[in-house]
């Protein structure tokens, strides 16, 4: 037939080697368009993840300074109800049991940031 023929013919099915190639080369490119979307999900899961732990880290650290305040802050009131302790009516064991809760009071008030190696004079007083 010549291709000046006013009849149009449908052009001619696959043959099989020609089908299974096409199907094979659309397989791989749904291979590799799946596996993408694999990896893509698997960055949002680390990215999520990574926010969660550090969101747990920055909760962690809170506490800790929340606990350190009300550490001190227990302290402190301690402290203050150890100083403020009258001591006129109490036996001599129980006067000096306080007056070492003072002196240990007044140690680490005076020499919070010196460290323990300061406050060898206040050992020698009073023994």
């Amino acid at each position: 037939m010549s291709e000046d023929s006013p009849i149009q013919k449908e052009p001619r099915p696959i043959g099989r080697k020609a089908a299974k190639a096409k199907k094979a080369g659309n397989s791989s490119n749904h291979n590799s368009k799946f596996l993408e979307e694999i990896a893509r999900q698997n960055a949002i899961r680390i990215e999520m993840e990574q926010k969660r732990h550090d969101m747990e880290v920055a909760i962690q650290a809170e506490c800790a300074q929340e606990k350190e305040y009300l550490s001190k802050k227990d302290i402190e009131k301690t402290d203050r109800e150890t100083m403020a302790m009258d001591t006129s009516h109490m036996s001599p064991e129980t006067k000096q049991y306080w007056k070492l809760e003072r002196r240990d009071v007044m140690r680490r008030r005076l020499f919070q940031d010196d460290g323990p190696s300061n406050t060898d004079w206040l050992n020698d007083q009073n023994h």
